[in-house]
Order: structure tokens, then sequence, then C-alpha cells
């Protein structure tokens, strides 16, 4: 199984706003606002906020199932490949990296992207949780790849499996290539 991260050529991999304080962050997502081209320009007011509580509880509920990460806040993939991401982007990258890369405990799962896994309530089985690997293999297995089942949106909003990478160990190596 591979992991696709997909990027801005221009802004390089793996950059994260959740890494910057918050002055830095509110910089950058004025400046993508002005572009319309970009998908990340639709982000509402107080989508910092959000993705930090967010992103801290999936923090939480990982270490809860035996998860050891090493990063405050994580750097994030797909499940397979996910074409409709790439479009986000003017001139949209990739890189896939095989998921045996990766230590089972640096890595977490949610059945679509975080916020509407952990904010949208329509009572499906696998909301408001973090997956570990054997986990979210079982959920594959129960439920196929969201991409597939469901490409454009109108099955809900799971359009692909989220990874949540905790350590940037295995994605420096990446970063190095893409330089």
């Amino acid at each position: 199984m591979e992991l696709y991260h997909y990027y801005e050529a221009e802004r390089g991999p793996f950059r994260n706003l959740s890494g910057l304080n918050r002055s830095e962050a509110r910089l950058i997502m004025e400046e993508l606002r002005k572009d319309s081209d970009l998908f990340a320009s639709r982000r509402p007011d107080g989508y910092m906020d959000i993705r930090r509580e967010l992103e801290a509880k999936a923090r939480a509920m990982f270490i809860q199932k035996g998860g050891m990460p090493v990063l405050s806040y994580p750097h994030y993939m797909t499940v397979g490949e996910c074409a409709w991401i790439k479009e986000w982007y003017r001139d949209g990258r990739e890189i896939r990296i095989p998921l045996g890369e990766f230590a089972e405990s640096s890595i977490s799962f949610t059945y679509g992207d975080l916020f509407p896994t952990m904010r949208y309530k329509d009572g499906k089985p696998y909301r408001e949780n973090v997956y570990t690997k054997r986990e979210i293999e079982e959920l594959i297995a129960r439920h196929g790849l969201p991409q597939q089942w469901n490409p454009d949106g109108k099955g809900g909003p799971e359009r692909y499996i989220e990874v949540q990478v905790w350590d940037d160990a295995v994605l420096r190596n990446y970063m190095l290539l893409e330089s």
C-alpha cells in the first residue's frame, strides 16, 4: 500500500501551517486567500484554531491507542492515490511513500479528512475516531477506499483516507529528494 502527499510545486512538500506560530500562519492564510486558484483560498476565518484543536484531539486519541507521536502536529498524506486533491493546486505534485517505511507507532488514520471525520454528524460508524494501521486496514476491507466509492463527494464528505504522520524522520528523505 502506498501513501500519497500532494503539494504545490512552488512551495514544496510537507509544508505545514500548524508548525508556525499564530501570526505567521495568519499571514500565510491571508496570502493564500488572495489566490482563488488554490483550494486553500476558500478556508474560512478561524480555520487554524479549529485545525489545531482537531490535531490535538487526534494526537491524544492516537496516544490512547498506543501511538508514540514525536511531532506536536502531523504532516498529512492519503492512503492510495486521490487525483482530486492534486486539483487543489495550480501546479500540483505528488510524493508516494510505501506504508511499510513508517513505524506503526508514528502514523494514525481517519476515514476521511480530519475535519469532517471529527465534526460531521451523520451517524456513520467511522466518525469521530482515529485509527491505527491494523484498524484502518479492517475499515478498508469493510467499507473500501472513499476515493473509489465516492470520487465526486456525492456520498458524503469522505473522499479519501487521511494519514496523520507524527514523525518526520521518513519524510526528511523525501524532502531532500524534492529540493
